[in-house]
């Protein structure tokens, strides 16, 4: 298997990792596939795989890359810019697009997942997920698309009852319709039901993969997830100072496996909803603090707890957030990467691209 023009080691390896699962990947011969959001982490792996397809299937696929920032597209992207395989698109998805090229698949992942965007700008975040939603999904009937991907978030579900250990599809909680860090799940929320919509009226095949918490290259230093803000200072070589107990649970997936569950929804998945979550990887967030730690012991870092009087409000509140990825692992998904690992390749990646 040889894929060309990945200059990152790291991406290199990962591409090479989703490509050799067995997937139906000729259903995409030929195609042309719009990925919105293209220089986020992960829809810029979604890119990533459909070039390796490219390059190791040789499967003639064309890669319509919408982004909004022209610079930040360029310099996270780079020569891949350069293949006549893609055309890069400088757009915000809330203007519908227009293009004379035909568009076989859509994946939709033009929306802020920061939490420090959702307390800056909420207005931001919900219009990018609702009236780019409904733009993307109004092309996919003008073009007559195969199947339209929204990449929702476990976020939908909201605050669960206490006594579910692991959230399955159809478990939704409570969401404080008023608060604005609401804006992106309920933005998600309702993405998810205008895709419904269209799949019933329209007959458009959609798919709702729905994200636990990514990792990964791709994520910017300055993200504000934790997961970031960890990786960051152990670039760095400063001690993590959490502001909270860090008892709080998420399932933690490295990018390459989320992405491959991605496919999988996509070209064997016959429901409209499905949770991607590493299930082996639900750990605290302090958990997930010294395991970047213990990924550079060389740099004698320590984790220390620092709880303001005040909130942000920039953090989900949500104490537990475990999804149940066993309807996803029944179409033959099974992750690769454990925390200590995917860490490691986190900080390889930034100690690769930041040098």
């Amino acid at each position: 298997m040889k894929i060309d023009n990945f200059d990152n080691p790291v991406i290199t390896k990962d591409i090479e990792g989703i490509i050799s699962n067995d997937l139906p990947w000729d259903k995409l011969k030929g195609k042309t596939v719009l990925v919105t959001g293209a220089s986020g982490m992960i829809p810029s792996y979604i890119l990533y795989t459909l070039l390796g397809l490219n390059d190791a299937k040789h499967l003639g696929i064309h890669v319509l890359a919408l982004v909004r920032n022209e610079a930040k597209a360029k310099r996270i992207l780079g020569r891949i810019l350069e293949r006549d395989d893609v055309t890069l698109i400088v757009q915000d998805v809330c203007i519908p697009l227009e293009t004379e090229s035909p568009v076989d698949y859509i994946f939709h992942g033009g929306s802020s997942a920061r939490p420090s965007e959702h307390k800056k700008a909420p207005t931001s975040t919900i219009r990018a997920n609702i009236t780019g939603t409904f733009n993307l999904l109004d092309l996919a009937v003008e073009k007559k698309s195969s199947a339209f991907v929204l990449m929702s978030s476990s976020e939908v579900y909201g605050t669960v009852a206490g006594d579910i250990d692991e959230i399955k599809e159809n478990d939704y909680g409570k969401i404080d319709i008023l608060d604005p860090r609401s804006c992106y799940s309920e933005g998600k929320r309702a993405a998810e039901t205008i895709c419904s919509c269209f799949a019933a009226q329209y007959g458009i095949k959609c798919r709702m993969p729905r994200f636990a918490h990514i990792y990964g290259p791709g994520l910017s230093l300055d993200d504000g997830r934790v997961q970031a803000d960890f990786a960051s200072h152990i670039f760095r070589g400063n001690d993590i100072v959490m502001n909270s107990d860090g008892s709080s649970q998420r399932a933690y997936t490295y990018v390459a496996d989320a992405v491959a569950g991605v496919f999988y929804v996509l070209l064997k998945g016959e429901d409209m909803a499905y949770n991607v979550a590493d299930s082996k990887n639900i750990i605290s967030i302090r958990q997930l603090a010294e395991a970047f730690i213990a990924s550079r012991p060389e740099k004698h870092l320590k984790l220390t707890i620092d709880i303001p009087e005040k909130s942000s409000g920039m953090y989900n509140p949500a104490k537990f957030i475990g999804l149940d990825g066993s309807k996803l692992e029944a179409l033959g998904w099974r992750p690769v990467t454990g925390i200590a690992e995917g860490c490691d390749k986190m900080l390889s990646n930034y100690e690769f691209t930041e040098k």
